[in-house]
């Protein structure tokens, strides 16, 4: 494989160098690691920005990281529902999921998308394959109620997660790329938040590192700017202020969650920004905002 560094024309000698430096003690400090990466927002719908994506993924598992992605595809699926004439319908955030809708979640989650994303990384090289939680059924779910007892169709939250799957496939040199669909105890699917498949299925692989791409730079105190470090603490003091608030709220609950349970850091990061990724992971001062894990924080 030829790797693209056209991204570095333009820049002199002695700096392509230094980049090349800072970048080598995380490759050693992280080969043989486990990263799974949350996929979403403008970096899957925009092209150039997917192919960066797809070629930042392939250089990782080059230098011996394994990268395990859990895609989302809400927009995909909106523009579907629109074309058969369905209207979309959400509450508390939640997509009202019925079993036509769930019908369509399932072809654009684990058809399209998946596969598009699985293609793109083969096509640079990468050997990867889609899969969803019913495969094996590796996600097991159930019907997910809201607070008020609300019934929202086929919305599930993870019962478990049995990892022998993916960590086969990771074993063999694959790429997996899982859509966020759960099975159900009479095998019916389930639509599951794809942020909260990236943090529990981080927590059961006890990856190294969760990373989330964001449609923002990361997370913002109380003056819009972006703070690059974060304990579990921080946190609670930023939701209880209301700087924390909106569709940051889940992200953020389902980082936590990987965080008390051994994920050693957690980013998230501006998947606008081209080459995000390999900013954040392999550089000093990174991209984005990393929530420090519970180990870490109390070390």
């Amino acid at each position: 494989m030829t790797l693209d560094y056209s991204t570095l024309s333009g820049i002199d000698a002695d700096t392509k160098a230094s980049i090349l430096a800072e970048a080598l003690p995380y490759i050693r400090r992280f080969s043989g690691s486990t990263m799974v990466i949350k996929y979403g927002g403008n970096a899957m719908t925009e092209d150039h920005l997917k192919e960066q994506f797809a070629k930042d993924i392939v250089l990782l598992k080059l230098v011996g990281i394994h990268p395990v992605i859990v895609h989302g595809g809400g927009p995909q699926i909106n523009e579907m529902l629109q074309k058969i004439g369905k209207e979309n319908q959400f509450i508390q955030g939640m997509r009202v999921t019925d079993g036509e809708t769930m019908n369509i979640v399932e072809m654009v989650l684990g058809g399209c998308v998946n596969k598009e994303i699985a293609s793109l990384l083969n096509l640079y090289g990468g050997h990867a394959v889609g899969i969803t939680g019913r495969d094996n059924h590796f996600i097991k779910a159930k019907k997910l109620l809201l607070e008020n007892q609300t019934d929202i169709g086929q919305v599930g939250e993870i019962e478990s997660i049995d990892t022998q799957l993916i960590e086969q496939m990771v074993h063999q040199g694959y790429i997996p790329v899982v859509a966020p669909i759960g099975v159900g105890k009479n095998g019916e699917a389930f639509n599951i938040n794809a942020d909260v498949v990236a943090g529990k299925l981080a927590e059961c692989l006890k990856a190294e590192k969760l990373i989330m791409l964001t449609n923002t730079q990361g997370v913002l105190d109380e003056n819009n700017q972006l703070i690059n470090k974060l304990t579990p603490a921080d946190i609670d003091r930023l939701i209880n202020t209301g700087t924390l608030q909106g569709g940051m709220l889940p992200k953020i609950n389902s980082t936590l969650q990987a965080a008390f349970n051994g994920v050693s850091d957690i980013h998230i990061i501006d998947g606008r920004v081209p080459h995000a990724i390999l900013l954040e992971i392999f550089t000093d001062q990174g991209v984005g905002t990393m929530i420090l894990g519970h180990n870490e924080n109390n070390a």
